[in-house]
């Protein structure tokens, strides 16, 4: 008896020892990025990958099934005691703590397998570009930028062309080319063991508000695969971001845009600059909504029917839970180095705007 609470304690120790160390490294992004991005999470990242990628399912959903079914149960035991009246203090201390337990140890994994990218150094410090506040004037250039660039792909965007994704099996084999394409330029995006595939959530997913998510347990990159198909493919570029440790949100789109413009292929070129668009006119509505509007009636009617069926398809499913779920996602973000919370989407713009400012307007 002694010697299995002496064990308990030890595991207790070492946990609490973790978590603290997780901490104090996350304090200094210089020592995240050299010792755990580029040190040991490429190996855990590339196990992961080649551990799980090979399975033409997501066994990360079904990890994640399996724990909310557990929870459910655990729920229910627990007000199947209270209304009998067998909830002892003994129970309630022992629930607790192996609650806190099982928190600790999530905890642990989650930062040791990936959640410790969120206090790297990352894209800017790769790049050299600073993050500095923007004027109107450079947010106007980069929305002028982006719309003719997004009406140049609409252009080349034929119905056969987009018929040519129908099949994800092709979205994913065309994603597969989007990192090995960019490496050639920035050898730091090399990516290794390709593991993307459909999340089994995606019409769920629909309801929440998400198009794709990142598995830190397995690797595993998720894209929601009912989206409308404009925005597909560079959905899957941002997944892949944040497989090769780019964990904020803004550096993951960042990181999909230098891959989609790249790629040979129009859907994703279009798909990415259709993206862009969307964050950069929102930001310029924020400060000159008549000149946005201006932008938007000169977009492409490819883009201005995508943009009708991208506002109708989440008008469909928006419900009374969605709110919830997106300020909880909001703190989230928010405890993890991201202070704008949902809004840490759109500071992309910071990025795009630093990227032409460095390397000229052609860059973009």
């Amino acid at each position: 008896m002694f010697k299995k609470l002496k064990i308990k304690w030890l595991i207790w120790g070492i946990l609490l020892a973790l978590a603290i160390g997780i901490k104090i490294i996350s304090l200094t992004p210089s020592w995240v990025e050299e010792y755990y991005t580029y040190g040991i999470y490429p190996f855990i990242a590339i196990a992961l990958r080649y551990l799980f990628g090979w399975l033409p399912f997501s066994i990360g959903d079904i990890f994640y099934t399996t724990v909310i079914i557990w929870v459910i149960y655990k729920m229910i035991t627990v007000i199947k005691q209270v209304k009998a009246k067998k909830l002892s203090r003994s129970y309630v201390l022992n629930t607790v703590q192996r609650t806190v337990f099982a928190l600790l140890v999530l905890y642990v994994l989650f930062y040791s397998l990936w959640g410790l990218n969120y206090s790297r150094a990352g894209i800017a410090n790769q790049l050299a570009l600073r993050d500095q506040q923007y004027s109107v004037k450079d947010l106007d250039t980069l929305v002028y930028l982006l719309r003719d660039r997004v009406n140049d792909e609409a252009r080349l965007l034929t119905p056969a062309i987009r018929d040519s994704f129908k099949t994800k099996r092709s979205l994913f084999s065309g994603a597969s080319l989007l990192y090995k394409i960019v490496a050639k330029k920035y050898p730091f995006l090399d990516y290794k063991g390709y593991s993307v595939k459909p999340s089994l959530f995606s019409y769920l997913g629909n309801y929440m508000g998400f198009q794709g998510y990142y598995n830190p347990f397995t690797g595993e990159a998720q894209v929601n695969t009912t989206v409308p198909p404009c925005v597909e493919p560079f959905v899957t570029a941002h997944e892949i971001a944040h497989q090769l440790g780019y964990a904020k949100e803004s550096e993951a789109n960042f990181v999909g845009f230098l891959a989609c413009r790249l790629h040979p292929s129009v859907n994703f070129r279009y798909s990415v600059y259709f993206d862009m668009y969307h964050y950069a006119i929102r930001e310029l509505a924020y400060t000159d909504s008549v000149k946005a509007h201006a932008y938007d009636s000169t977009l492409h009617i490819q883009v201005k029917k995508d943009k009708a069926d991208y506002i109708a398809f989440y008008k469909k499913y928006r419900n009374p839970i969605e709110p919830y779920i997106d300020k909880f996602y909001g703190y989230f973000l928010k405890a993890n180095n991201q202070p704008k919370g949902r809004q840490s989407y759109n500071d992309v713009v910071i990025w795009l705007i630093a990227y032409y400012k460095k390397y000229g307007k052609e860059a973009i």
